[in-house]
């Protein structure tokens, strides 16, 4: 006779700790949504392969914090992924077999123009700021600046001095 050495996981549930049923999260599960999500971006997928319903899913977002942080940490890094793909197709191309009248066929790179526009837009502020030159003569400038801003937050909020 087999002995079971995986330990069952455990809740808290109405304060008192319990094993977890089928229709609680449990860490693995939690886990295993989050990964899903953060390789397709898509809720439904992600709760599928957790086990919970979607509704739950979204239940929890709603109630816990922490759940939320890494649900849209994962989106975040979904949406990254995706963005390099993109990025990858825009100067790449992709591969395209076009098929003439004659039935003869012929492979062609295509790139995706508006895909291409899109991204330049999106990026346009990141590239300009990469490329213009530092006049290290702007950090007095920018700190005084700064300073100027603080004080009249200070002000506003009724702090003369000392406060932090």
């Amino acid at each position: 006779m087999a002995r079971r050495t995986k330990s069952a996981e455990r809740v808290l549930a109405g304060g008192q700790v319990r094993k977890a049923s089928t229709r609680d999260w449990t860490k693995a599960k939690e886990a295993a949504f989050l990964s899903v999500l953060a390789e397709t971006c898509n809720v439904t997928l992600a709760a599928g392969e957790a086990g919970v319903s979607v509704s739950a899913v979204y239940r929890r977002r709603k109630l816990d914090a922490a759940f939320r942080g890494a649900w849209m940490e994962a989106i975040g890094v979904a949406y990254q992924r995706l963005e390099l793909v993109l990025l990858e197709r825009a100067f790449v191309g992709t591969e395209k077999t076009v098929r003439r009248k004659d039935g003869s066929e012929e492979r062609m790179i295509e790139y995706p123009t508006q895909l291409a526009l899109t991204l330049l837009k999106m990026h346009r502020d990141t590239a300009v700021e990469a490329v213009t030159e530092f006049d290290p003569g702007d950090v007095d400038e920018i700190r005084e600046r700064l300073v100027q801003k603080l004080q009249r937050l200070r002000k506003r909020g009724g702090c003369e001095a000392g406060c932090e």
